[in-house]
């Protein structure tokens, strides 16, 4: 780092769980505009475009998660 770069503290070291309920934020949105989707594989591939490691059964309770929280949309 050079003296012209500013320091961005902590602003790239989010957690992995913040960067997991960032993810569940989304889909859920996502989810509301688009019900027909299938949410244990969008949350899969957008987990592993995070490189966020992530077993069958963590996916599936986020998935239930997403799938039980009210709607946002009216």
């Amino acid at each position: 780092m050079t003296q012209d770069e500013p320091v961005m503290s902590g602003s790239d070291e989010a957690s992995r769980d913040e960067k997991v309920r960032g993810i569940v934020e989304q889909l859920t949105a996502d989810m509301q505009l688009r019900p027909q989707e299938d949410s244990e594989k969008l949350l899969k591939q957008r987990l592993d475009d995070a490189g966020i490691a992530s077993d069958d059964e963590e996916v599936s309770r986020l998935a239930r998660d997403v799938q039980q929280r009210p709607s946002q949309v009216d």
